[in-house]
Parts: structure tokens; sequence; C-alpha cells
């Protein structure tokens, strides 16, 4: 499975189990910003999707009523597997950024051009760093769910920028030991 939403839908169900209309509701206050649904309809392809791998199955006796609601938990199945993909999401971000290295190596005999990208990495970690938001100090109490997963973004946020500043860094003294004496 490689939709992003279906895994996120998953995510959704684990926390709680729901009926389709509330995971989209869910879904958008979530996952804002960073994911989006091209319609109502998807969490319902998705939630086929999902119950055919058996990673979702429904809740028994939530189809009652006029328009009945059935509900949706996670299974064993469902749990294991999306601890098994949070993990892989890690040896992603691994791989694009080793494309990303690798890709640059290619302006390794222009120093100057690899410079100027490098330059240009720099000032975008700065911008996104500016657009983050400041949270609490660590150890202040936390009021709820959602306080905490921004405390979360925040601080893996502000490491992360912080460790690629720190590779901008050294990129930059190895690409400059390769300018022309002349030239540094």
């Amino acid at each position: 499975m490689h939709s992003p939403v279906n895994w996120a839908l998953l995510g959704l169900v684990i926390e709680r189990p729901s009926y389709a209309y509330e995971l989209a509701r869910r879904f958008e206050r979530r996952y804002h910003g960073a994911l989006s649904l091209s319609s109502v309809s998807h969490v319902y392809t998705a939630i086929t999707t999902l119950r055919s791998r058996g990673l979702i199955e429904e809740v028994a006796g939530t189809r009652t009523g006029r328009q009945p609601k059935p509900r949706y938990r996670a299974t064993e199945s469902g749990l294991r597997e999306y601890r098994e993909w949070l993990l892989g999401q890690l040896d992603e971000d691994r791989r694009r950024q080793r494309l990303f290295v690798l890709q640059l190596a290619a302006l390794t005999r222009n120093p100057q051009a690899a410079l100027g990208i490098v330059a240009d990495y720099e000032r975008t970690c700065l911008e996104q760093a500016a657009k983050t938001p400041i949270t609490r100090e660590p150890g202040a109490a936390i009021n709820g769910n959602s306080e905490l997963v921004e405390r979360l973004i925040s601080e893996e946020h502000r490491l992360a920028v912080g460790a690629k500043l720190a590779w901008v860094q050294y990129a930059q003294r190895e690409l400059k030991a390769r300018l022309p004496e002349t030239r540094q």
C-alpha cells in the first residue's frame, strides 16, 4: 500500500474507532497543510482498501438506526503494519537526503555552483525554521493531545534544521577546499 492518505487514515482509526465521515473531518483537522483528501469519497475508497488488507474491521453492532454509520477499528495486523510503515518513513527521509547529496555531487567539478546551491539550501532551511511556531518549554504541563503533537513536531523540526545547518557548514568547508587558490 503506497498511499500516504490510506496510512494516515489507518493512524486515525488506530487512535480512535470512527465512521467514514468522522474520519474525513478528523483527517482535515489533523493533516491540514501536510496531506489532503481529493474528496470525502476518498475515505470510503481507503476504508475498502484497508478492510480488504485486513488492517481495519467494522465494529460489530454499529449499523443501526435510519442511516447506519458503521464504525471501524484497527486490527492487530493493522497496528503491526502501521508501525512498520512509520519506521519505513525514516528510511525514506534518509533516501531523499542521500539523493540530494548525490545529485549535488554532479557539481563537484564546479564548486562555485555547488556552493550556490548549498547557500540556497541554507536559506531555505532558515526560512522554514522561521515559519515553525515556538512551543512552550520542555517540561511544561501538556493540556491535551494536540499540544503534545505540536511540541513534538516543533522539536523534531528544530533538531532537523540544526542538523541540516551543521551539514551546510561542513559542505561549505569541503567545497571551498576545492576552489582554485585564487578564488578562495
